[in-house]
């Protein structure tokens, strides 16, 4: 099967929504709370982590 470069724009949005979403909170929480110098930074990172996590756990439960 060749490959079609237009099939990538028919990709359903909820796909393309939760892939934004992921890369949005992977650089935006995880990348500082692992590499930034500053600790405040890192720690406030970890705590915002922690809590995402804590609420993806609570929600698994229910």
């Amino acid at each position: 099967m060749p490959f079609q470069p237009f099939q990538l724009l028919q990709t359903p949005l909820p796909v393309v929504l939760t892939g934004l979403v992921f890369t949005a909170l992977y650089a935006g929480v995880v990348l500082p709370a692992v590499w930034s110098r500053k600790p405040a930074r890192r720690q406030a990172a970890l705590k915002v982590l922690g809590q995402l996590l804590d609420t993806l756990r609570l929600r698994r439960r229910r």
